[in-house]
């Protein structure tokens, strides 16, 4: 059987509207069982989580399932599935928590190709604490990032490392198990940015090798929170600020307040949705077995429509891809000789197709790629996007080099 992108796309209302959507690195549509579950889960009985009254029940349940999915999701440990707001506030939480170890002397390692959710919180940390802040550059010409790179940065002293499954800017998917091996061999810690990875490859933390990993699901058709990923064990040995009659049960010790329970299920919605797509073998096991049916259809639909970009933008003068990853993610940023790249997004918007400009919050790429704070054109492809989106970007891409 093969992926039906037709099928796919009509679970997406936003998608008539008839916009190209070329901005799922920024954020997807979402699908109407994500919808639904958001809805179902506010209109029947909810209360503080309890297992007595339906309200407590239903509260209890929807955590569960959510912590259950997450799981399934990232190869990872129910019980290690930390909510929050945001990826970024996961990680400044993270940061405070993680620097109250760190002497004067002490040492962490950020990478330029980061999104700055995973450069900001660990220099200013370091900073308090005094710690040293160490830099891997990756190469401007191919995109990549060399785990050797990293490894020039390491020494005795180093606690920590923040590095991204994949660049939200050029794409590059950089190689995290050869990375992790080096920092743990050099007794640190490592912290992955896994929202632009998780959106499009199968993820197993523990196979990547990351102590942490956080995600987003409003990336991948869920709605607008973060996720991190950890090791029980490893969660059990942080003392994160909390209130006094809080649970200090991991992983609720660093969720702060009452749960927002119905984007909980609408996150569980969008990982079933995501396993529903599986078109393999595994297809019809359990859900973890889904889910990698599923990406691995979604990444040979993407890939697909990624080359038909390349092939065509190489043909067109004045315009030079900067995503050149050996691998990479299906998101390609595009600059102009001697035009601005926003010109090209509100160009692009008139005819209906969204491909925004800018650096994308990953100020260091963009910098370190000689594009300044002005960046790019960024076209991120995704699940819901066919032919007819990519061939509509490449006739407004060619009207507007004219």
């Amino acid at each position: 059987m093969s992926y039906d992108v037709r099928a796919v796309r009509a679970q997406f209302p936003a998608l008539r509207s008839g916009t190209a959507h070329f901005d799922g690195p920024g954020g997807t549509q979402t699908p109407a069982s994500v919808v639904a579950a958001i809805s179902e889960a506010m209109s029947g009985p909810l209360s503080i989580r309890g297992t007595g009254l339906p309200g407590e029940v239903n509260a209890e349940e929807i955590v569960l399932g959510f912590r259950r999915a997450m799981a399934d999701l990232l190869g990872a440990d129910p019980g290690g599935i930390v909510f929050g707001r945001s990826a970024t506030q996961l990680t400044y939480d993270f940061a405070r928590t993680l620097a109250r170890g760190w002497a004067p002397g002490d040492e962490v390692v950020v990478s330029r190709l980061d999104h700055d959710a995973n450069i900001r919180p660990w220099v200013q940390e370091a900073e308090r604490a005094g710690a040293v802040v160490r830099w891997a550059d990756f190469d401007p010409t191919t995109g990549e990032l060399p785990p050797e790179e990293v490894a020039a940065q390491l020494t005795g002293r180093t606690r920590l490392v923040a590095v991204t499954g994949a660049s939200n800017l050029i794409g590059t998917r950089p190689d995290l198990p050869a990375i992790a091996r080096l920092v743990h061999r050099a007794g640190a810690l490592l912290y992955v940015d896994g929202v632009h990875l998780t959106a499009h490859h199968t993820v197993d933390v523990e196979q990547l090798g990351a102590d942490f990993f956080v995600c987003s699901p409003y990336k991948f058709f869920g709605p607008h929170h973060g996720v991190l990923a950890a090791r029980p064990e490893l969660l059990g040995t942080l003392r994160p600020d909390k209130l006094a009659p809080s649970t200090d049960a991991v992983p609720e010790r660093f969720e702060l307040g009452t749960l927002p329970y119905e984007t909980m299920a609408g996150t569980s919605a969008a990982v079933d949705f995501i396993a529903h797509l599986g078109t393999g073998a595994d297809a019809a096991g359990g859900r973890r077995a889904r889910l990698r049916s599923a990406y691995a259809a979604i990444d040979a639909h993407e890939s697909g429509l990624r080359e038909r970009v390349e092939r065509a933008v190489g043909e067109l003068d004045g315009v030079t891809v900067r995503s050149r990853a050996a691998e990479r993610t299906p998101t390609l940023l595009l600059a102009f000789e001697g035009r601005d790249p926003a010109d090209a997004y509100r160009f692009l918007a008139r005819s209906g197709v969204h491909a925004p400009a800018g650096s994308f919050y990953a100020l260091e790429a963009s910098r370190h790629l000689g594009l300044g704070e002005t960046g790019g054109l960024r076209v991120g492809l995704s699940a819901y996007n066919d032919i007819q989106d990519v061939d509509r970007l490449l006739t407004g891409l060619a009207d507007f080099l004219r």
